[in-house]
């Protein structure tokens, strides 16, 4: 089946387009929502503008649709996206990386249906723990750009997902109640390197922004 793949740059979006792949689909090309707003209900914001480092190195065409994010309202932008890669793409359906936001899977589902496209979920109430084991085990580099939630801070910018990054949710999960996939916004990623890339990006700059438990890290790759 040829597929568009609602397309952020993080973790989620890029392994479930990585597992629609292994299913045998045609990731046919990503679509990726530029919104103006950073508190977007639907839509990554941080470092959005590099998914078209990553549709480079992937080598899949990308379709970019601004937004001014306006809550629901950025729905009908969202509409407007997939019509467009329906008509230039053939598209017959949307991969999600939805992973627990029945606010997410519904709305794009909706959409979906009146499109007459099916609406893949990959990662759909996947345990969060084995999720992140399954990133390690199939070689995905992924840094953290966004950190929003007590006790996350400054330091935790630019770490990577590995064992001993597991090993911590886990524990503020226990203790805080954080979601160790960041599933409820406390963290946001950046892929750098998966089996869909044809190289490693690179970072070439970083700026960290912010205070308290709110950072950001902006960054430029090559």
């Amino acid at each position: 089946m040829k597929l568009g793949v609602l397309f952020s740059g993080g973790k989620d979006s890029c392994y479930s387009a990585y597992l629609a792949k292994k299913q045998g689909h045609e990731l046919t090309c990503l679509i990726s929502m530029f919104s103006e707003n950073p508190e977007s209900y639907m839509f990554h914001t941080p470092n959005i503008e590099l998914t078209e480092k990553q549709a480079k190195v992937m080598n899949i065409p990308l379709l970019i649709h601004k937004t001014p994010g306006e809550k629901e309202k950025e729905l009908e932008d969202l509409e407007q996206a997939i019509k467009t890669a329906k008509d230039k793409y053939g598209i017959e359906g949307i991969v999600t990386g939805a992973l627990y936001s029945e606010y997410q899977r519904k709305r794009i589902q909706k959409i979906c249906d009146k499109f007459g496209l099916r609406c893949l979920n990959p990662l759909w109430h996947m345990n969060e723990i084995d999720y992140l084991k399954e990133l390690i085990k199939n070689k995905f580099k992924i840094i953290i750009i966004g950190a929003f939630a007590y006790p996350l801070d400054q330091t935790w910018l630019q770490r990577e997902i590995n064992d001993k990054f597991i090993q911590e949710v886990t524990e503020l999960q226990d203790e805080y109640k954080i979601h160790p996939a960041g599933e409820g916004g406390e963290f946001e990623t950046f892929v750098l390197n998966c089996p869909l890339f044809q190289r490693e990006l690179k970072i070439t700059k970083h700026e960290a922004q912010g205070k308290g438990n709110s950072w950001k890290l902006n960054i430029k790759v090559k």
